[in-house]
Parts: C-alpha cells; sequence; structure tokens
C-alpha cells in the first residue's frame, strides 16, 4: 500500500487535478459547441453564478435567519430574508422555504410534513410524464407511501378530471401531488378542486419543470386554482441554480409549522448557502425578465414542434400545438427509438434525452425523446433558430448527412449564441457561460 508520504505522491495528485480540469475543460468545450435541449437544465448568470464560488459556500447556517445555531451570519441572514421576500413577491404567496437543497428534496419535505408511512397520496404514473420521485424506488418508496394513480388522457398529455374524482373520493388520500417530469400542458386542477376540498386533501403542485412559466405567466398557477403548496427545483424553466424551494398560500400556522420543521431538522442540515444566495439573484432576475423569457421559451417550443412536425417527425399533440410549455416529446420508433435517437443525436451535437411516452414498458428502451427549449433560448435562440435545428434533426435521422457534417452545422449555429440573456450584465458585460478560469497545478 502507498503511504501518504510516498515520494512523488505531490506530483502523482498534481497530475490527477490536471486530469480532472481538463476532463472539465472538455466538457465545457463540448457544450459551447453543442446545442443542449434537455428539458431539465438552465444556465446561470454571471452575478449568480460570481456567488457560487464565494465564501458562503465554506459556511454553515442551520435553522431560520435569526435563529441560527452557528454565529457569523448576519449577512447569510440579510441574503436569506431577501430571497424569501423574493420568493414571496415572485410568486404571490404567503409562504416560502428556500433550505430544501433540490427538488426531491423539497419532495421529501412536502411528504414529510403531510404524508405517514403507509397513507395513500395521489400521483401520475411514471409512463405518463410523472417524475421518479413519485414512483416506489423513489421518494415515495423512502416515505413509504402508497401511490394512488390518476386515471390519464394520453390524447391531452393530463390527468382525466373525471376519473380523477373517482379516484380521490375512493381512496380518500390527505394528499394528491400534481406536477409532472414531462410537462407539455397545464394539468386540470381547476376542475377536481371541489373534490379535493371534498376528501379532505391538500393539493400538492410539483412546480420544478415549469416554475419559471408560472413566474412569468405562461403556464398555469396552481396556488390560485387548488393546491395548496408547490414543490420545486429552481434550475429548469427558473435559471437559477440547482436547489429546491417550498411555496404555500395559507393562512394555517400548524400547516406552514410541519413545512418548515420538514425542512430543517427533517430533510436539510445545512442549506448550501451559496446556491441560496445564487437563487435570490435568480429570483431577483425573474421578476425583472421572466416575464419576456417564459414567453419566449414557450414560444420557441411550440416553434420546434411545429418544425419537427412539419419535416415528419412524430409530435406528441400536435392537434393541440404541440405543447403549451418548454418541453417538447417526439416518438421516435421509426427513427430507432428513444435510446438510440437520443444518442445520435448527442454524437452530432444536439443534447437531448430518451423519455417515456404513454404506453411505454421500459425506461431504459423508451420510445421517445425529451426535447427542452430553456438553454437554447437563455442564449438568446428565437423561433427562426428552432426551425433551423428541426432542419439538423431531418439531415440527421432521416436524410442521412453524416454525423460530422452536422455536428459542423450545429457548432457554426451555436456559435453566435453563448452569451447570457434575460439577466444583469448581459450582453458584453458578461462573460461567456461556457469559459473556465485558472491556472494549472
Amino acid at each position: 500500500m502507498t503511504s501518504p508520504d510516498t515520494p512523488g505522491t505531490t506530483e502523482e495528485m498534481a497530475a490527477t487535478v490536471r486530469s480532472i480540469r481538463s476532463s472539465v475543460r472538455a466538457h465545457s468545450k463540448r457544450f459551447e459547441n453543442a446545442i443542449p435541449l434537455i428539458a431539465s437544465e438552465n444556465l446561470l448568470s454571471p452575478y449568480a453564478k460570481e456567488l457560487m464560488i464565494s465564501d458562503f459556500h465554506s459556511r454553515y447556517a442551520e435553522g431560520k435567519p435569526g435563529e441560527r445555531y452557528y454565529e457569523g451570519n448576519e449577512q447569510v441572514d440579510e441574503v436569506e430574508r431577501t430571497c424569501l421576500a423574493l420568493a414571496r413577491r415572485l410568486f404571490r404567496c404567503s409562504f416560502a422555504d428556500v433550505r430544501p437543497i433540490s427538488g426531491t428534496v423539497a419532495n421529501l419535505a412536502v411528504l414529510k410534513a403531510l404524508a405517514e408511512p403507509g397513507a395513500p397520496v395521489g400521483t401520475a404514473r411514471l409512463a405518463d410524464g410523472a417524475h421518479i420521485s413519485s414512483a416506489s424506488f423513489g421518494a415515495f418508496g423512502l416515505r413509504g407511501v402508497k401511490p394512488v394513480y390518476y386515471p390519464w388522457d394520453p390524447a391531452k398529455m393530463t390527468f382525466d378530471p373525471e376519473g380523477t374524482r373517482r379516484v380521490l373520493r375512493e381512496a380518500r388520500p390527505k394528499l394528491a401531488l400534481f406536477g409532472l417530469s414531462l410537462f407539455l400542458f397545464p394539468q386540470p386542477i381547476q376542475e377536481i378542486a371541489d373534490t379535493l376540498r371534498e376528501v379532505g386533501a391538500v393539493g400538492w403542485y410539483d412546480a420544478a419543470h415549469v416554475l419559471g412559466l408560472i413566474a412569468g405567466g405562461e403556464f398555469q398557477d396552481p396556488l390560485r386554482e387548488g393546491c395548496t403548496v408547490i414543490s420545486a427545483s429552481t434550475h429548469k424553466t427558473l435559471p437559477g441554480p440547482q436547489h429546491g424551494i417550498l411555496l404555500g398560500e395559507t393562512d394555517d400556522p400548524e400547516l406552514v409549522k410541519k413545512l418548515e420543521s420538514a425542512a430543517f431538522p427533517g430533510v436539510t442540515s445545512n442549506h448550501h448557502l451559496h446556491t441560496m444566495a445564487a437563487l435570490a439573484v435568480a429570483l431577483a432576475e425573474h421578476i425583472a425578465f421572466g416575464t419576456a423569457y417564459a414567453r419566449q421559451t414557450v414560444r420557441n417550443a411550440r416553434a420546434l414542434g411545429e418544425a419537427l412536425h412539419g419535416r415528419g417527425f412524430d409530435v406528441i399533440a400536435a392537434d393541440l400545438g404541440f405543447t403549451r410549455s418548454h418541453t417538447v416529446a417526439v416518438r421516435v420508433a421509426q427513427e430507432g427509438g428513444g435510446e438510440a435517437v437520443a444518442k445520435r443525436l448527442a454524437d452530432a451535437g444536439l443534447i437531448a434525452n430518451k423519455n417515456l411516452l404513454p404506453g411505454d414498458t421500459s425506461p431504459k428502451h423508451p420510445s421517445g425523446v425529451r426535447l427542452g427549449t430553456p438553454e437554447v433560448t437563455r442564449v438568446g435562440m428565437t423561433e427562426r433558430d428552432m426551425d433551423r435545428i428541426a432542419e439538423l434533426f431531418d439531415d440527421l435521422l432521416h436524410k442521412g448527412r453524416s454525423t460530422d457534417t452536422v455536428r459542423a452545422d450545429v457548432a457554426a449555429l451555436k456559435h453566435d449564441h453563448t452569451t447570457i440573456q434575460y439577466c444583469f450584465a448581459a450582453g458584453e458585460a458578461a462573460y461567456r457561460y461556457y469559459d473556465l478560469v485558472g491556472r494549472d497545478p
């Protein structure tokens, strides 16, 4: 066994550090020349990214502002109070908690607060677009709750309201989850809000994918439509850091107490202060720029769906306008299936993911790919660029152009789109997102 003091260890580890940095730089270079279409990804603004490497990263602040278990948190308290106020303002709600460190952790907090082990909890099935946290091998299983599935309308990509009323009345869950990972259209929550009240169920909305669209007024407004609690991650259509958030509209102090206690000490200890600070910046920037950003994100998604459909792709919900969100779903069974198609696209610089579609049975070999427009919108692309992206899909998957040729065309399209938009210090004042600065050891 090699001793830590063995001569040459320092040089060996320095080489390891250089190798790690080289890999990260290669990744950054790849994405600088790629068109990322992952619906669950986005880019931080320069100010938010700066705070991710601030001294906040190195500190602890367990508890609430003004009630910490550690000293030295005066500025942390200032930033967190601002973050909470911005969240309440942006989402027009009475309650916010920014201590969950991810969307799944936020989901766990809701489950801990509002569902006992063994209790029924309403949700959609994975094949109908639900997130893995609502599966038995995800957060639902960890909490030990029993999923009660809503009947699904695949033509509308929403739950069936009448069938869901029956399910709620039969199962009488105290918690009913709405929100999806394949999220094309608003869900008809208003149509079942009276049934939620009738059975005493708290409406819970997982807004991870559509949080920025909700804030920008481009999607549904769940807190005004029948839901009491929102959980979400903060880095998809809300272009913030990878963090989590809880939001609510309630005058019930016991409910607030349960949610706060579930957030801390229930599912978090220290809540990653650097990402909390970056989230505060993202919320402020979304108040300033989010309406325009959300509108263009949806326009781009619909334009991409239409352009793909026009080139012979089987785009889901074509008769409904393809999407009302940031996401487009394409059934690519004829092109080789979701797994193979996602790999071919990625090799050509078009980064997407395979995805289950209604009727699929294997998550590893689904029939679909999921495409999203948050990141391409963030770097200034518009409807015209979506048509060009669809053309590149057609070239690669239908016309048989080589991967190398398409990759070169992808890089050419991306060349003028590497600067963050819809934020402060955009344009000439912002460094390019994909740059990595620092000297090798």
